[in-house]
């Protein structure tokens, strides 16, 4: 991961790097409020404040804010290596969550290890250490509540760190993801229907032509496909989005999803990509997006990057 030297100086204090389990943080201080922002990170890009932190920060667990807008408090770091998963891409130092988080992935890769031609998941970037803006990629992912599973079916669990870094998931899409191509297989859909069944997934994206597929394919009960959610890219990997935890004060919940599966809505984003509609010349013209400073954030995250 990029280190910033006199970013780094802005955070020192941060706890030291090491696996950190829920238990520790029950009798952790809670999170602090109004906190003034120390002159030195005022001004300063929040993705090269939080993209500094080595660890979570010692406080009891909690997402704060918003999924695109917020940080994580008492960060849980996902094993490396598990039973049945393997945290790819370490040198992002993304594998850090909310408890909740964890243990889905964990309850998660035992259901997909029971798939023909899968030991397990492997699993992509879940949060930053505490959260907050990352230094490339996402604009979410920002309160420990999001996590990516690779499309590539995890057929080994001993990849080496390097092997982590060199390897490539598979992508799904075919026709600009209209559809699926053959590398799709019904373990695929098996697995995101088992992880749109746990009561704490709030949603699922994934590129449309695999929400339509699934929707062609379900024999069964089909209210989970309420929670498959068609969105674009997303053909390398699924994105997996969890409520606010039970008594999460500070969390933002995502507006509630649309009554119904959400079939004949990815019918139309399949239509839309084989024949895109005209441009609308009312649209605004797409404005640069500008990064965040530890301002545009809760102010409770203050507080998490100050933390030991």
């Amino acid at each position: 991961m990029l280190r910033n030297l006199t970013i780094a100086a802005l955070v020192m204090g941060l706890a030291a790097c090491g696996n950190a389990g829920s238990d520790s943080r029950n009798a952790a201080p809670r999170v602090s409020t109004q906190q003034e922002i120390p002159q030195s990170m005022r001004g300063v890009e929040a993705r090269q404040l939080f993209g500094a932190a080595p660890a979570g920060s010692r406080q009891q667990s909690e997402p704060i804010g918003g999924y695109a807008k917020g940080c994580l408090a008492g960060g849980v770091q996902l094993a490396e290596t598990g039973p049945t998963w393997q945290a790819m891409r370490l040198s992002r130092n993304r594998n850090w969550g909310h408890p909740e988080a964890i243990d889905f992935i964990q309850k998660l890769s035992a259901k997909a290890a029971q798939q023909p031609g899968w030991n397990g998941l492997y699993v992509g970037d879940i949060s930053q250490p505490r959260g907050g803006p990352m230094l490339t990629g996402h604009r979410s992912h920002q309160n420990g509540m999001d996590l990516d599973i690779w499309m590539l079916p995890a057929s080994r669990l001993n990849l080496s760190r390097q092997e982590r870094e060199n390897l490539s998931s598979i992508s799904l899409r075919r026709a600009n993801g209209a559809y699926v191509n053959d590398n799709w297989t019904k373990a695929h859909h098996e697995i995101m229907k088992a992880a749109a069944q746990d009561p704490r997934v709030e949603r699922i994206f994934v590129f449309p032509g695999a929400k339509v597929k699934m929707c062609e394919d379900e024999t069964g009960d089909r209210a989970y496909l309420r929670k498959i959610r068609p969105w674009y890219g997303h053909h390398y990997h699924f994105h997996v989005r969890l409520t606010c935890p039970r008594g999460a004060r500070n969390c933002e919940p995502q507006d509630p999803i649309p009554a119904g599966d959400g079939c004949a809505d990815a019918k139309q984003w399949q239509r839309n990509i084989l024949n895109p509609p005209p441009p609308d010349p009312s649209a605004p013209a797409p404005q640069p997006r500008r990064e965040y400073t530890l301002a545009d954030l809760p102010n409770q995250c203050v507080s998490v990057l100050q933390s030991d």
